[in-house]
């Protein structure tokens, strides 16, 4: 259900202009009944002036008067034909100033969990353009290295329900076009960072596959051998006799 702009200001009007019960002013303005009863007592939205929703086309003294006259009534808000199809958006969605810098973050989240997405649908949920999108996709944007990938829901660049829309809209395009991605190979992605990350796997041959047991099994009778074999530290430091001698005469 639409709700009036400035819905607690509006709500605050309609207690002090009108007979109507707190329920009927609560459900036109999305507002809980013990929250209009708050504002009745005076303890809730102290120091907010009414906002007569008749002078701003919000509402008809008509509406006002069939729900007063029956509690039951749920009021409406007036029709506005100037307010049709102003939802539908075409293009890439506006970004604030303040969350542009956030946006290759939420690109690289989008590009790693949610590889079904297409560049347009990344691009109409977080307001960018498909070159920044591709860049990140290929890991060439000049900023990667510092880029790390964060939520767009919890950046407040979409809306939950938005990327659950787009999400189901992908999987469905790519279940009637064979594509799907399993549970299993979902789980297995590894991003590129990660996977820069990690350590080198030595590989052995394949005609070698078995000696890593005879290795492990081997290295604990070296170590057995290297412990019986105990070295006396006075010989390495005693030289062998007569060794001075023969030095005297070369010098002589």
């Amino acid at each position: 259900m639409a709700l009036p702009i400035m819905a607690k200001a509006t709500a605050v009007w309609l207690v002090d202009n009108t007979t109507l019960s707190f329920k009927q002013i609560a459900d036109f303005c999305g507002l809980h009944e013990l929250e209009v009863n708050g504002i009745a007592d005076g303890e809730v939205a102290q120091g907010i002036k009414g906002f007569d929703p008749i002078a701003n086309n919000q509402l008809t003294q008509a509406e006002i008067d069939m729900a007063e006259q029956n509690p039951r009534h749920k009021m409406k808000l007036k029709h506005n034909p100037a307010a049709e199809g102003e939802e539908k958006r075409r293009g890439p969605r506006y970004t604030p100033l303040s969350k542009r810098q956030d946006r290759p973050a939420a690109i690289l989240w989008l590009v790693k969990f949610h590889p079904e997405l297409s560049d347009g649908q990344i691009s109409k949920l977080v307001g960018t353009t498909k070159p920044t999108i591709q860049a990140l996709r290929d890991r060439t944007h000049w900023n990667i290295a510092n880029i790390a990938p964060i939520d767009p829901v919890a950046l407040g660049l979409c809306k939950q329900l938005e990327l659950d829309k787009a999400v189901a809209k992908a999987a469905a395009k790519a279940a009637k076009d064979g594509t799907a991605i399993s549970d299993e190979e979902r789980l297995k992605l590894v991003s590129t960072e990660q996977s820069l990350q990690m350590d080198d796997e030595p590989r052995l041959p394949s005609n070698m596959s078995g000696l890593e047991t005879f290795s492990l099994s081997g290295s604990d009778d070296e170590d057995e051998k290297k412990d019986d074999a105990v070295v006396d530290a006075d010989s390495l430091f005693n030289l062998p006799k007569g060794g001075g001698e023969d030095d005297d005469e070369d010098d002589a």
